[in-house]
């Protein structure tokens, strides 16, 4: 039988939503200047600092240097540097730095909030690591163990706008698993038909019969 992707979770269609969302704020972020990212991005780190105080600690314990994290389906990368006053900024693809960590963004946000194994998305090459890897290394062990969730986190930029975030998770949950079970009745005639035609490719047809005819004795 051919293997088929019977459909994402509902989980997985909220994460996609989710990186649907900071990529427009990506495209967005190209167009406007440092003078207005800046100021966003330090607020950011602050946010981030806040609620996750022992990895921003030991970012800071580490030698002043800067990773390039570049997510390959946008536009931008960042720029993150650490050391005793780590910082945040939007860069160009190219901008110098000590190392760099490129891949899509959603496989980005799930390496940062620990949803994934980074070790096999980088032995699969959807992660790719470029300079000094022993710098990716401390950063890694800087996050590991944080119960980081990237919009729960930043929505408290927001303010009450926080509390809002668990419930429109659910409901975007509710209408991803809503579309996928629509995508499933439509697309389960045609599954029908290939599995019928997977059969009968796997069933040997019969041997000719003979036409001569035997012997008398």
């Amino acid at each position: 039988m051919l293997e088929r992707n019977s459909g994402a979770s509902a989980d997985d269609g909220v994460r996609r939503m989710e990186a649907m969302l900071a990529g427009v704020a990506l495209r967005a972020a190209a167009r406007l200047g440092d003078g207005v990212t800046a100021p966003v991005l330090d607020r950011v780190l602050r946010t981030l600092a806040s609620r996750h105080r022992r990895a921003f600690e030991a970012m800071a314990e580490m030698r002043e240097a800067a990773v390039l994290i570049d997510p390959v389906d946008q536009p931008v990368a960042f720029l993150l540097s650490v050391g005793p006053q780590p910082r945040l900024r939007v860069a160009a693809k190219d901008a110098p730095a000590d190392a760099g960590i490129r891949g899509p963004l959603v496989n980005l946000m799930d390496l940062l909030e620990g949803r994934i194994d980074g070790d096999a998305l980088f032995f699969r090459r959807t992660l790719s690591i470029e300079g000094d890897t022993a710098l990716v290394v401390g950063l890694r062990n800087a996050l590991d163990g944080e119960d980081i969730d990237l919009v729960a986190d930043l929505a408290g930029l927001a303010g009450p706008f926080r509390l809002a975030v668990p419930r429109l998770r659910r409901e975007a949950a509710r209408l991803t698993g809503m579309l996928e079970g629509a995508r499933a009745l439509l697309l389960a005639p045609v599954m029908g038909r290939l599995d019928a035609l997977e059969r009968r490719i796997a069933t040997p047809a019969p041997a000719p019969r003979s036409s001569r005819p035997g012997r008398e004795i």
